[in-house]
């Protein structure tokens, strides 16, 4: 079927399917990786925090924690923009901050496990949200360049 029938026929070749699903399942695989990477990153910014330089031990463990958020709705949500998982991922980032003014105490409870920290965080810094947008936006850039590379 030529360009010039689908636009009468309004059917998608199943060739042209199969590889945009391809194309969009590879796309999620990166993504994935890119998640463990960066998620293994933060991790160890927050493990070797003592043997790091300062500035990078105080400011990149949040910066990564908002990539990982952001390819992680880039798994979700390969199909859609760039900007569509960046602004994603500042909202939960945000909304995340935000929380940690509320001090219920089953929330603080929670905060108090191991991975309650690593999700919820422990208290509210402004400084927080200017890290946050630091990682998703240079997250952002590095997925828009691996894109016009591939």
């Amino acid at each position: 079927m030529h360009k010039a029938e689908w636009k009468y026929n309004r059917t998608i070749p199943m060739s042209i399917c199969n590889e945009c699903s391809s194309s969009r399942w590879r796309a999620r695989i990166a993504y994935i990786v890119a998640v463990f990477v960066v998620m293994a990153l933060g991790l160890g910014s927050r493990a070797f925090a003592d043997v790091l330089p300062v500035f990078v031990a105080e400011h990149f463990g949040d910066a990564l924690w908002a990539s990982m958020i952001y390819f992680g709705f880039r798994t979700c949500y390969a199909h859609k923009k760039i900007s569509f998982a960046l602004w994603c991922s500042l909202a939960f980032c945000f909304a995340i901050e935000g929380s940690q003014l509320y001090q219920a105490s089953w929330i603080n409870y929670l905060r108090e496990t191991t991975l309650g920290p690593l999700v919820l965080g422990k208290g509210f810094l402004m400084a927080d949200l200017v890290r946050y947008t630091a990682g998703a936006a240079v997250a952002a850039l590095l997925d828009l360049a691996w894109r016009k590379r591939s």
